[in-house]
């Protein structure tokens, strides 16, 4: 029974593996407590949202692993009074490690002293991290200025990496070491900080067999107005060999032109992901793609979808070649930042009678509400049909119609899902004092529900009052007002 009730125990602390607070607390409990979080903490302990150049026990704790063969930390260890043993540790805690982080080790290695700034310590540290962590699973190499892939005794270490996240600066020589040895990646993660392209990062998606996860991110200031190939395409080449395994695409791109063969071979990539459950992309994509080449999207297991500049028109194609498992399409809608009022009602429409015919599980909605009678008729049947709904962001396109306001919020109350939770008004939305304080009223004894708003009329002292009045008996749990 002891060790029945220690791996609830272990489940249980588990689920809190990136809450940093609650895991220290469960360290304090008992030794019981304490021995079954240990493990969990040191899983990723690079992962938590926290000051690491504050953090000076982590470096310590790596320096008295190190200080049996590093003299310098040995040193270092006895100037500041402590053991220099890895047998005065409670823990084996880099024996529960299953990651490898370079930015945070570079912070870490920024507090010591000056004397073990050198590239010698650092590969050690490198190297012993690689050897010590059994199982090794993932790795961070960014900002990465050494070697520790040329080590012969460590490339058999990297065979097991499942998930890596780097970035473009570092040298094309590393990534194809990487590529003979790690076959198996499921997460790549890749941080584009210029335009030319690294021949190496091509080289390591090309190889790999069971890629699940791809993300690119561009991250550079200056555009080059002269550069010699086009800076994705051999990216999107390699990334369409992994058509049968890859379910996850997420791209933030700054740089598509129409005119560049790589908006062709994106096109072309789009077409055979058919396997895909996230598609995210951020950047000037869809405006180039015509009618007949949105058709060929097909993804029967599409759950998240989010594009920029975006028509009403489009999304309903994609929706309609899905296969009824969306649960979110958080649109930003920039498409019609700029033309609201030309949006025409009938596709409006369409749109939302999609969302309730064919998206039934969705949970994160994006929404342009007409004031029209027919058009509240259709939204309160979406409401009815998906109760999975969790979040609304809803952007009113005669936002100057209190009316229309008030008649939004009636409906929420009449028909909203018991699910709901999170309300975004967007575009300064309009509604009453009153209107808010009988939607309030008649959200009592439903989920406790967040409001964000970009109205600075709902900064006012008689709303905020307000507000107030309805966390104190629990009905609101936020009430953000974002200019």
């Amino acid at each position: 029974m002891p060790r029945f009730n220690k791996d609830i125990l272990f489940l249980v602390i588990e689920e809190l593996q990136r809450d940093i607070k609650s895991l220290f607390s469960c360290l304090l409990v008992s030794r019981n407590w304490c021995e079954t979080a240990m493990p969990i903490l040191w899983k990723d302990p690079w992962c938590y949202d926290i000051n690491y150049s504050k953090k000076n026990s982590l470096f310590i704790i790596i320096a008295i692993y190190l200080s049996d063969n590093v003299k310098e930390f040995k040193d270092f260890l006895t100037r500041q009074g402590l053991s220099s043993s890895p047998k005065s540790l409670l823990f084996d805690y880099l024996s529960f490690c299953r990651s490898f982080n370079v930015p945070v080790l570079n912070t870490l290695v920024s507090i010591c002293p000056s004397e073990l700034h050198n590239q010698f310590l650092l590969q050690e540290i490198y190297g012993f991290m690689i050897k010590k962590c059994p199982g090794f699973k993932c790795t961070s190499i960014e900002l990465f200025k050494h070697q520790p892939f040329y080590f012969l005794e460590n490339k058999a270490r990297l065979g097991s990496l499942c998930e890596l996240k780097c970035d473009t600066s570092v040298d094309s020589l590393h990534f194809n070491e990487l590529a003979n040895v790690c076959n198996f990646i499921q997460r790549l993660i890749i941080i584009n900080k210029c335009l030319k392209v690294n021949d190496g990062i091509v080289n390591l998606i090309e190889v790999q067999k069971n890629l699940k996860y791809f993300e690119w991110k561009d991250d550079f200031n200056d555009f080059e107005d002269n550069f010699e190939n086009d800076p994705y395409e051999k990216i999107f080449l390699a990334l369409a060999k992994n058509a049968d395994t890859l379910n996850f695409l997420i791209l933030s791109l700054h740089y598509i032109e129409s005119q560049n063969l790589e908006q062709i071979v994106l096109q072309d990539l789009l077409t055979k992901l058919y396997k895909l459950k996230t598609l995210i992309i951020t950047g000037d994509v869809f405006m180039q793609f015509s009618e007949e080449q949105i058709r060929m999207l097909v993804y029967q297991e599409l759950e998240i979808f989010n594009m920029d500049l975006i028509s009403l028109p489009e999304v309903s194609c994609i929706i309609e070649n899905s296969g009824g498992h969306l649960k979110e399409i958080p649109l930003n809608y920039d498409y019609y930042e700029s033309n609201y009022d030309n949006i025409e009602e009938e596709e409006s429409l369409i749109f939302i009678r999609q969302i309730y015919e064919k998206c039934i599980l969705i949970e994160n909605l994006s929404l342009i509400i007409l004031s029209s009678e027919q058009y509240f008729t259709e939204f309160e049947r979406l409401l009815i049909s998906c109760k999975n709904l969790k979040s609304l962001t809803l952007r009113m396109v005669n936002n100057d119609d209190e009316e229309a306001g008030e008649d939004l919020l009636n409906t929420l109350i009449r028909s909203a899902p018991t699910n709901l939770n999170e309300i975004r008004f967007l575009n300064n939305f309009k509604f009453s004092l009153e209107s808010l304080e009988n939607f309030l009223e008649g959200w009592k004894g439903r989920h406790v529900i967040s409001i964000y708003t970009s109205n600075p009329v709902h900064k006012e002292n008689s709303y905020m009052n307000l507000v107030n009045r309805y966390k104190n008996i629990g009905v609101i749990k936020n009430f953000i007002c974002d200019l």
